[in-house]
């Protein structure tokens, strides 16, 4: 709808997990796709360190976009494509997927009247079309109505929100093909060991110390390590065909993960990069791919994660730069070839504002 010179969109704002995004409903964007992008661009503020004069957040885990519809699956409620708006660039990236902003999905299907909401909880299984998987999230609905305040608490985020248990299933080679893309648990590359995996997140794993780093770095410091992030980057171009990814050098997968071993009674310890910047936590992918190859024998955490001896379901506490985040892995297999049959974890999200966001009519007249 365009008013004057502006068109407004309607638009919720939420943060999901340790990320925000701006919500929208497929039916309020353009239908082409270029012309979407440019909407979207517009709408963060891109590209612009600052984002002035946009809703971004200058930062690519507040550059975020999830588009929700009506799901065109039976085994599905909604269809949620994520889009990274590059800060820097004048570039939408559609080639993953962001468990975070997934967290306020639910929330959002059901404050739009896309899921009916039960009394007390409410299932709403989500089609990723990034990837084509599924995932289900539980939102807490007392009387009908989405709980935002609760008890729970995730590292990254100040306070207590309402829990938003997260269930993936068949996450594994979402992107690359494969959960392990060379079809191996370890590869060298420029004379570095690495693992290449992807359940639900393609990511290079490398011991902190095969760089001569600790893995115990502030994020700060890891910011202004340019002759690190050089090297990172070198190794990222060259894993990314071997990944089945190609040409890897405009796109934002795969991340690049340093791990170390534990330091507060974790499991292993991550520096994780998205892929130039680091971190301020761990993305909920890459903490799920994170968690596999810890449990995996001969990748390069073998020896320096500190797992539990035995089990099916393994709790894997995955620390990062401002805490931890635990993922629950189902496992069948043999105890020397485990198998990950599904993991959970737990988000939490919150509604911020609920309107229409402005962009210039010149971009995009809006819908007829």
């Amino acid at each position: 709808m365009s008013s004057h010179s502006q068109t407004r969109i309607p638009c919720m704002m939420m943060r999901g997990g340790t990320s925000k995004g701006a919500y929208f409903m497929a039916s309020d964007l353009p239908a082409d796709a270029a012309e979407r992008d440019r909407v979207l661009l517009t709408v963060m503020g891109s590209p612009d360190p600052r984002q002035i004069d946009g809703i971004g957040g200058a930062d690519p885990l507040t550059s975020k976009v999830a588009i929700i519809s009506r799901s065109t699956r039976q085994d599905a409620d909604v269809d949620y494509l994520f889009a990274q708006v590059l800060v820097n660039e004048a570039r939408v990236d559609f080639g993953q997927n962001c468990g975070n902003i997934l967290a306020g999905v639910g929330p959002f299907a059901i404050e739009r009247g896309l899921v009916e909401a039960r009394d007390g909880s409410t299932r709403v299984a989500i089609h990723m079309l990034n990837t084509a998987q599924i995932a289900v999230a539980t939102v807490r609905t007392p009387g009908r109505q989405v709980a935002y305040e609760g008890d729970a608490r995730i590292d990254g985020v100040p306070g207590m929100a309402s829990p938003i248990p997260l269930e993936f299933r068949d996450t594994a080679g979402s992107t690359c093909g494969a959960l392990l893309p060379t079809g191996r648990l370890r590869d060298t590359v420029d004379g570095v060991d690495v693992t290449c995996i992807d359940n639900g997140m393609p990511l290079v794993l490398i011991r902190a110390r095969d760089l001569e780093r600790t893995g115990y770095e502030t994020r700060e410091q890891l910011e202004a390590d340019e002759a690190l992030k050089a090297r990172i980057e070198k190794i990222r171009l060259a894993a990314g065909p071997m990944m089945n990814l190609g040409d890897v050098s405009a796109r934002t997968v795969p991340k690049m993960c340093l791990v170390a071993e534990p330091r507060h009674g974790g499991t292993i310890c991550t520096r994780s990069f998205i892929p130039h910047r680091c971190h301020a936590s761990i993305g909920v992918l890459g903490a799920v791919s994170v968690a596999t190859a810890a449990v995996l024998p001969g990748t390069v955490c073998d020896g320096i994660a500190d797992l539990d001896s035995d089990g099916t379901r393994k709790r894997v506490s995955v620390e990062h730069p401002t805490g931890e985040f635990t993922v629950e892995l189902a496992l069948g297999g043999e105890p020397d070839r485990p198998e990950v049959l599904s993991a959970a974890l737990l988000r939490t999200a919150r509604w911020l504002f609920d309107g229409a966001v402005g962009i210039p009519s010149s971009v995009w007249q809006g819908r007829a």
